[in-house]
């Protein structure tokens, strides 16, 4: 059996540091003049004390090594219980949320979804909205210590080839964790400022720049208004694009970058499949939306551009609705989010390295095929590849192919229609945002929904944020009896 106390112990950290960050939604609230405030403040202290109580009691176990039990506990055990304390100011506050739409909404915000079930967002108290940005952000930045410490160790989904990019200390995973998150956040805080100023420059006033600044470095998609990107049209969508690239790029390489190391960004192959993929996306909804909607240039080069970038990266914005441009791209954008960014950034989804080893493992086929003699070997960005990693990609795709299905076949049950049972399932686990449809396309929202798809959904928001494989092994008995 595994031991509890250090996972338990940095969970209770992790908690109460995330109790104390809720004093800046409770201050914007009296800043403001909203009497949402004194939900912040409840909600901070049974995080905080919550959080602060489980350390103490978990504090005699730490160390700093984990057992591999212990490491999938801790990474399925943060993205599960911190939405729970991130719904307590939705749960208790002006929304009057019901407690699967706050949970809902936390999980959705955690796991960079971006799905949101709250209407006329304007309404809402601004400490609620940041607070919603916020946990994103969180998200984000979690999520990229996650690929890059835990993933890597736990060989999931092919991760297992980027271990050597990670800092090295002696292979302890918790000072490893400290020291990546303390690089990375460098990165992150500085592009976050970046980001928000300029949207302050194209015209958003400060609290919208904000917002969107923290929501677009996470690549969640939450908005301040119900129109999303469609109340911020022009300007804004080309910068927004330009962020959302940023984020979905590795942030070792910035490190690297920041230490006067350029080549490795350069030479990066899924960084160069990443960005051609969406040069050639763009151009062919550009050249479609001209030709087949009579658009013209610019303007079907900014939509095409936006709504590309959100989809293939997870963001999940909208600026319009893009199901009434036709079929081709309908069926284009629900393929599209099903391929996603590089690993290590705050992207989801399948991620482009994955599809770029497949499809060099079947070249390799062809090759063995037409030469039967011949020696041939795997390689991705210079290094052979053995034959674990292309297991273990292969296993990802057919799990990630599997669950959607199950997940549309249980929504489906609910008495949701196919195109949102499918749609549903395929953005909770790729953690995109907007499905398609008329209930949950880029112009609704998932406040329909009846609660037990909702549940369904957060789930599989979870699942798909950690890669599928680090929550399904805990439902495995075998795992608990070693």
């Amino acid at each position: 059996m595994p031991d509890f106390r250090p996972v338990g112990y940095v969970i209770g950290l992790l908690a109460a540091i995330f109790g104390a960050t809720m004093v800046v939604p409770m201050l914007t609230d009296l800043w403001f003049g909203s009497d949402h405030w004194q939900a912040f403040l409840q909600s901070a202290l049974i995080t905080f004390f919550t959080g602060a109580v489980l350390a103490l009691a978990c504090a005699s176990g730490v160390r700093a090594r984990l057992s591999t039990q212990e490491t999938f506990l801790l990474a399925t055990g943060v993205w599960s219980v911190l939405p729970l304390f991130g719904a307590l100011p939705f749960l208790i506050g002006a929304t009057e949320a019901t407690t699967v739409d706050a949970i809902f909404e936390a999980m959705s915000g955690m796991t960079t979804t971006g799905s949101t079930v709250f209407v006329r967002l304007e309404d809402l108290p601004p400490g609620l909205l940041l607070w919603r940005s916020m946990l994103q952000w969180f998200g984000g930045v979690g999520i990229i210590v996650v690929a890059m410490v835990f993933l890597p160790e736990l060989r999931v989904g092919g991760m297992q080839i980027f271990r050597s990019e990670a800092f090295d200390t002696g292979g302890k995973v918790l000072p490893r964790a400290a020291a990546i998150a303390a690089h990375i956040s460098v990165v992150y805080v500085g592009l976050t400022i970046l980001c928000h100023l300029a949207y302050l420059a194209v015209g958003l006033d400060g609290f919208q720049a904000f917002n969107h600044a923290l929501t677009t470095l996470s690549t969640g998609g939450f908005s301040t208004s119900d129109a999303s990107f469609g109340a911020f049209q022009g300007a804004p969508e080309y910068i927004a694009s330009v962020f959302m690239v940023l984020a979905s790029l590795p942030f070792v390489r910035f490190v690297q970058m920041m230490a006067g190391q350029t080549q490795p960004m350069f030479r990066d192959r899924q960084v160069r499949g990443f960005l051609i993929t969406i040069v050639v996306l763009v151009l062919v909804v550009t050249i479609y939306r001209v030709v087949a909607n009579d658009d013209h240039l610019e303007h079907a080069l900014r939509e095409g551009l936006f709504n590309v970038t959100s989809i293939i990266t997870g963001t999940g914005y909208a600026s319009v609705d893009y199901q009434l441009w036709g079929g081709f791209p309908v069926i284009l954008f629900f393929f599209i989010g099903l391929i996603g960014g590089c690993a290590g950034s705050t992207c989801c989804s399948v991620k482009i390295f994955r599809y770029q080893v497949l499809l060099g493992a079947v070249a390799q086929q062809v090759r063995r095929i037409h030469s039967p003699s011949g020696v041939f070997t795997l390689r991705y960005d210079g290094r052979p590849l053995d034959e674990a990693v292309l297991s273990s990609v292969a296993t990802f795709f057919g799990v990630f192919v599997l669950t959607l299905g199950i997940t549309a076949v249980l929504l489906g049950m609910t008495g949701l229609d196919f195109v949102t049972s499918v749609s549903g399932a395929a953005t909770a686990i790729a953690n995109i945002g907007p499905g398609l449809g008329a209930t949950i396309g880029p112009a609704g929202n998932f406040a329909p929904l009846n609660d037990t798809a909702k549940w369904i959904l957060t789930f599989a928001m979870l699942l798909g944020r950690l890669e599928l494989l680090v929550v399904l092994v805990l439902f495995l008995p075998r795992f608990w009896r070693v």
